[in-house]
């Protein structure tokens, strides 16, 4: 079994409403191509793009909402809505878990009422930020760096008293230790090394350290720019940061979050959901039985409340 920590399928159904999840060419996860892999469990992001007005992002971000339950949950009886993980133990052989999750904060401005909704409409990990700034923090993107404000710091306190995930992937570097000091449930999404390629989206050994001492999940990502600072990626860079995490004591923090849809790039070998069986196969070629458990199920499953 493969839970995948993020994807981006949502926003390009909004940006796009003549796709179809079943099986639009289009689209890196589909209906057609998850119910044939190896796959258990997707994440769906909601990501609202920087371009849409301040006054509309947040009906933006509720009509991925929206998008989530009629174009993902309804038309398929047999992908089930998960919340926490025995939801997803408790998945039968046929059964799919949905999970919606949120990618950056900014759709909920400065109003924490706006977080709670979306919160009780389903979603289980916040992204604190994109790559810019918000009400809550500023994203790697942001040249002042700034950490979590007291409205950020807020928004964490209500993700620990809600149960949910705070993801760091994105998150300014000062936010980062913020978080780690705050948050009851911090992980990083989709997230590699920085050692092995000096994106800003990286985490750097300090980062990746303090995440495995708390034992949170990071997961790496298949896009091919956070992996190799060469002009492209295949799936032993993959390979490569997962090791890396691993030596560095990461065997139960370790984990995949590809962001299908997210980006232009793909890495080869694993470039859509099609790819998946022969990936795991792979995994399975290259390390351990108990430490492929851990990193396509065991270590999401661990930092996920009951």
């Amino acid at each position: 079994m493969i839970i995948d920590a993020h994807c981006d399928v949502l926003f390009q159904l909004w940006k796009n409403p003549n796709l179809q999840f079943k099986n639009s060419p289009e689209l890196r996860v589909t209906y057609d191509s998850w119910k044939d892999s190896i796959a258990k469990v997707q994440c769906f992001a909601i990501f609202v793009p920087e371009d849409v007005p301040e006054s509309m992002q947040f009906e933006t971000a509720l009509k991925m909402v929206d998008i989530f339950y009629e174009k993902i949950i309804k038309p398929f009886p047999n992908i089930r809505v998960v919340t926490n993980s025995e939801d997803i133990l408790h998945l039968k052989e046929n059964e799919l878990g949905a999970m919606l999750t949120l990618e950056g904060c900014h759709p909920i401005g400065s109003d924490i009422t706006k977080l709670k909704t979306l919160l009780r409409l389903g979603v289980r990990a916040v992204g604190l930020t994109w790559n810019n700034a918000n009400a809550v923090c500023d994203g790697v993107g942001e040249s002042r760096g700034a950490g979590l404000s007291t409205f950020g710091k807020q928004v964490v306190e209500t993700l620990n008293e809600y149960e949910i995930l705070t993801d760091v992937s994105h998150i300014s570097y000062k936010g980062f230790w913020d978080v780690m000091e705050l948050a009851k449930y911090p992980i990083a999404s989709h997230s590699n090394t920085f050692k092995l390629c000096n994106h800003p989206r990286n985490l750097d050994d300090k980062q990746l350290k303090a995440l495995i001492a708390r034992k949170a999940f990071i997961g790496v990502t298949y896009v091919p720019e956070f992996l190799t600072n060469e002009k492209s990626a295949s799936i032993k860079n993959v390979f490569e940061h997962i090791e890396k995490i691993y030596k560095m004591g990461g065997e139960n923090s370790v984990g995949l979050g590809s962001d299908f849809d997210g980006t232009d790039g793909f890495v080869e070998g694993i470039e859509d959901y099609s790819k998946y069986n022969a990936f795991y196969y792979e995994l399975k070629n290259r390390f351990s039985k108990e430490f492929v458990q851990k990193i396509t199920s065991e270590n999401f499953l661990h930092n996920l409340p009951n």
